[in-house]
């Protein structure tokens, strides 16, 4: 698809939120679409997913298919919807399966 697309980033991260770490990786996905910013997708296994609850928002993107979300607990407490994940994304784009992104307003990469 010529709209996005998604290049491995072996570079290591850190993925923090409200001062809670998250994980680790050497393993995110850089998905680009149109003219849209960057964004990392991390693997759900370099994540503590114990941190993560999952809510009822969906919505569905035309180019990625159906979107869920999550919260995470933090010690500051829940910052709510701050992670999306195409769990089942359409033809073409099934790399980010099992996959975690998350707003950068809410969550720091570095």
């Amino acid at each position: 698809m010529a709209y996005i697309s998604i290049t491995p980033q072996e570079r290591p991260l850190t993925i923090t939120a409200g001062g809670t770490h998250l994980g680790e990786t050497h393993n995110a996905l850089e998905l680009n679409e149109g003219s849209y910013p960057p964004v990392l997708y991390i693997p759900r296994a370099d994540i503590d997913m114990s941190l993560l609850e999952k809510t009822t928002r969906q919505t569905t993107c035309p180019h990625k298919g159906p979107c869920s979300y999550y919260s995470i607990k933090t010690a500051e407490g829940l910052l709510e919807n701050a992670v999306w994940s195409y769990e089942s994304p359409i033809p073409g784009i099934e790399a980010i399966a099992g996959h975690l992104a998350f707003y950068p307003n809410k969550v720091t990469l570095s």
